[in-house]
């Protein structure tokens, strides 16, 4: 599932590619059909990431709320602008291919160019794929647009950049009214509204939970944009036993967690990749971002040694999530 800083990433994307862009709108698999009729010929006029979530306002009075949750993707196509304070030596993603253009760029073993592509952190043969998953996009022929690749349930298009949504668990039209309950209902966002103020609602809500704080950063309501990997890299770096309850964590301890995702969803948003590891030389560095087995201390690593104890990376499932943690470290 993507995590919170690949919804922000992809909603720069639409900032820079969509926004102030009459659209065309489509749905090629015909499960948005009656939406994407009403979008049609609009102009997105604002973008918005909450945690998970993205929010696409078109002409001021009507949004797009996305939810990718566990499958979903969106693949832009054409030409895709990128940040130019980081932007790879062509300037370009999508149809033209960035590998080898630049020596100083580092791929990972999905494609990815970790180093120099905000917002853009999956390529996948010709398109961007912004999701956590790559597989399954067949080579673009060179005609625009683009064909129809799967089940595509909404095609956005310009003049010349298209953006296909596929498999998200939620995709439908909000009224402003809507779209703000909607994210009233979800906790604070280190990139969205006062930081401070964040720290606040963050602590007062676990610091009163019986519930484990490992089940409470995965809860949306609690805290936005917290996955599976954050949430076991969190853990691990407080030294947090994750089945300790919300209200028994010191209250330091609560707030160093918020601290701590402030900084690592930054990292996130910057980089495309979910960097946890701290004061890395370069070349352990290079070597993190070119491959997630070097990036984490514990995601993913059961039954292999702490990387600072040495004791035995346990796995469990927590809420039907696969949880990863050391016994040793997070007593």
């Amino acid at each position: 599932m993507p995590e919170g800083h690949s919804v922000h990433r992809i909603a720069r994307q639409f900032d820079r590619n969509f926004v102030g862009r009459r659209v065309g709108a489509t749905s090629p698999q015909g499960r948005f059909a009656e939406g994407a009729a009403i979008l049609d010929g609009r102009t997105p006029t604002e973008v918005r990431a909450v945690g998970k979530q993205m929010f696409l306002e078109f002409d001021h009075d009507l949004w797009l709320r996305v939810h990718l949750g566990m499958y979903g993707a969106w693949d832009f196509a054409g030409e895709i602008l990128i940040d130019p304070t980081i932007a790879s030596a062509n300037g370009r993603m999508g149809q033209t291919n960035q590998r080898g253009t630049d020596p100083g760029v580092v791929f990972d073993a999905a494609g990815e160019n970790s180093l120099t592509s905000i917002g853009a952190p999956r390529q996948a043969r010709g398109r961007v794929r912004m999701s956590e998953q790559t597989r399954g996009l067949d080579d673009e022929d060179g005609t625009w647009p683009p064909p129809i690749v799967g089940q595509v349930r909404l095609r956005l298009l310009t003049d010349v950049t298209s953006a296909d949504l596929r498999g998200p668990t939620a995709c439908q039209l909000q009224t402003p009214d809507e779209m703000l309950a909607t994210v009233a209902k979800l906790g604070p966002d280190p990139l969205v509204g006062d930081v401070a103020d964040g720290e606040e609602r963050f602590t007062r809500v676990v610091r009163r939970k019986p519930t484990p704080i490992g089940l409470l950063l995965m809860d949306q309501t609690v805290v936005s944009g917290i996955g599976n990997v954050y949430r076991a890299e969190m853990l691990f770096r407080a030294r947090l036993n994750p089945h300790t309850p919300g209200r028994d964590v010191p209250e330091e301890t609560v707030r160093a967690l918020w601290r701590d995702w402030v900084r690592l969803l930054a990292i996130g948003v910057e980089t495309g990749q979910m960097m946890t590891m701290d004061d890395l030389d370069p070349e352990a560095y290079r070597r993190a971002m070119s491959s997630r087995d070097d990036r984490h201390w514990v995601y993913h690593r059961a039954g292999l040694p702490c990387r600072i104890c040495g004791t035995e990376i346990v796995v469990e499932e927590m809420a039907a999530r696969k949880l990863y943690w050391c016994p040793s470290c997070q007593r």
